[in-house]
Parts: structure tokens; sequence; C-alpha cells
């Protein structure tokens, strides 16, 4: 048998140990696709680079996320609950109102009217974060941490003053929903969706009197410019984005791959949490719209708000109805939830 040269087992050797350790890096650098439909303008998008940015930190560089903001990937909002779970992409910043089609019960986790106060919505939280894991679950999407949006002041903006419901009787009310449509149908108030892009050219047009909208960034929308008049009705009931990923991708990771998601998660889970509800944001919000040359009238007094409150949950549960028993159930969950804080 031919002796093979020290020289050349130690060459091969070598070469051998840099194969292992290039395929050990291999496999250990993942890069996951993560879906965002939101435009880069938007604060939530921010969060989503924010959470990228945390994993690549606390990986050291061995889990990397690449945000495709704007929906940049070509991929439909109605769809996303099959596309993770197909795997079709790793990530996606979920928002359950959007996928009404395939599980209309989140569509009745959240409704507005839910909260009186601002801080009620902080107590919240965890019952629809635990809704959302076990309900993204049955879909193969894990959760892992979100964005807690922020809670804006909610207003009536109208071309003339008007801070009660009896007055909005007489006016064509803006709402962007069906939920809030089928509110203030129970009002006596003639409602109609309309969406955000055509709201300025309704109301200069006249096809609309008034704007039910999110007051602390009307500003954003030129609200200011064709409405005189303010007058705030409630909070935002706000629900959370969260960050899911396909289980199909989560099964491949390793087990510090894993923890180091849930890590950078909870983190941005909790500062946004933290910014949600702010005062002095509002309080500065309010000022600047009233420079801007709008007349802030007295809020909506204290019945017409409790009116506005259980219109709002008749709608909801119809709302839940139609969505079928697990609708029901949320609705349900979700409700007991907010009566045990008002107790």
């Amino acid at each position: 048998m031919r002796k093979i040269p020290t020289r050349t087992l130690l060459v091969g050797a070598s070469s051998l140990a840099v194969m292992l350790t290039a395929t050990s890096l291999l496999a250990a650098e993942r890069t996951l696709k993560f879906h965002s439909g939101y435009a880069e303008s938007r604060p939530e998008a921010g969060f989503v680079d924010d959470f990228a940015a945390l994993v690549s930190e606390k990986s050291g560089g061995e889990l990397e996320i690449d945000v495709y903001h704007a929906g940049s990937l070509g991929l439909k909002e109605p769809d996303m609950l099959r596309t993770l779970q197909r795997g079709m992409v790793d990530m996606a910043l979920l928002y359950g109102e959007y996928y009404t089609r395939d599980a209309p019960e989140l569509s009745a986790v959240y409704a507005q009217g839910a909260i009186k106060e601002a801080e009620e919505h902080l107590d919240m939280l965890p019952t629809l974060r635990e809704i959302y894991a076990r309900e993204y679950g049955e879909w193969g999407i894990k959760t892992i941490g979100g964005v807690v949006s922020p809670v804006f002041n909610v207003g009536v903006h109208c071309k003339e003053p008007a801070n009660t419901l009896a007055e909005l009787e007489e006016r064509k009310l803006r709402v962007w929903s069906a939920h809030l449509v089928g509110t203030f149908t129970r009002l006596d108030i003639s409602a109609q969706v309309v969406p955000q892009n055509d709201m300025y050219m309704a109301l200069q047009t006249g096809v609309v009197d008034c704007a039910y909208y999110l007051s602390t960034v009307a500003e954003t929308v030129s609200l200011n410019e064709v409405t005189d008049y303010e007058a705030y009705l409630h909070p935002w009931a706000a629900a959370p984005a969260m960050f899911g990923i396909s289980q199909r991708t989560w099964t491949s990771l390793s087990d510090e791959q894993r923890a180091v998601l849930e890590e950078a998660g909870q983190e941005i889970w909790e500062t946004t949490r933290a910014m949600a509800v702010d005062p002095q944001r509002e309080a500065e919000a309010r000022a600047h719209r009233e420079s801007l040359g709008i007349t802030m009238l007295e809020p909506f007094s204290d019945e017409d708000v409790a009116r506005f409150q259980a219109a709002a949950l008749e709608a909801w549960e119809e709302l839940a109805r139609r969505a079928g028993e697990d609708g029901l159930a949320i609705f349900d969950e979700v409700t007991d939830r907010i009566r045990q804080i008002n107790e």
C-alpha cells in the first residue's frame, strides 16, 4: 500500500476543517423575509425596522430580517394567513381586521366604543394578545410580540358646530367601517363608509358634512382645510399589530434563534406599550390643531358617550354573530374583560 505523505494528510485535514467550518457558518446564518403592508412613513414601519435591528444585534448577525415595506413583495393582505401557513414568506406584520374572508372572527376582537378611558386599553392588551396568539396559531402562525398602536383621540370634525348626537342627526357623517355605520344607525345618524383617500373630497363637495376620525393625526389628511369644528368623542380602541412567523420557518430555526426572535419581539411590544397612552402628546396635537384655525368645542357629554358605547356594543355583537361561534366566543371573552376592568 502506498504511503500518503504526512504533509498531504495535514493539508487534507486542514481543507476539511475549513469546509466544515464554512458549512457550519452557512447553517447558522439565516435571513428571514418579513412582509409589511404599511408604508415606510408609518410609525409601525419604523418599529418593524427596530425589530429587525434588534434581531441582528442579539444574534450577533447570525439571524437577519429583511423587511419589505408597503407590500413590496407583491403579497396581498387578505391572503396573508394562507401565505404564512404555506410558508411562502417567513414573517409578516398582522392586523386582524384585514382577514375577514378567511377569519371573520378576527374582526370581532376589538371595536370602537370598547373603552371610555385611554388607560383601559393597557389593561385590555394581555387579553387581546392571548386571543391573537390562539387564533393565528390555528393557521400555523406563531406570534412573537408586535406593535402596540398609540391610543389617539377620536373626534367628530364638522363644517358647522356639532358636539351632540342630536346635532349629528341632521348631518351626514363619514366613518371608516361597517361596524361604525351600524353604531350610528342605531343612534338615528346617517353614516357611510368613505375611504380615507376620498374623505377630503367628500367633505369639500358636500357628500358628507362631518368626519369621524382620529383627531390626533387629522392634520396629516388636511381635515383642517375642509372642516372648522372638532369635538372629542372617545379614545381609539386600537388593535395591536402582531409579529407573525410561519410555523414552518419557526421549526427550522435553532433554539438560540427562536429565543432571539422572542426577546426582540417582546422588547418592541414593551417599548410601544409604554408609548401608547400619552396625554402630553394628545394635548400638544390639540393645541396645534387650534393653531391651524380649528375651533375646539366641548367634548360630547357623558350621556352621549354612554349612548354611543351602548350602540357600539350592540353593533359589535352583531358583527361577532355574523362571524359565527368563534366570533361570539371572542366577543364574550373581550367584553367580560372590559366589565371586569370597569367594576
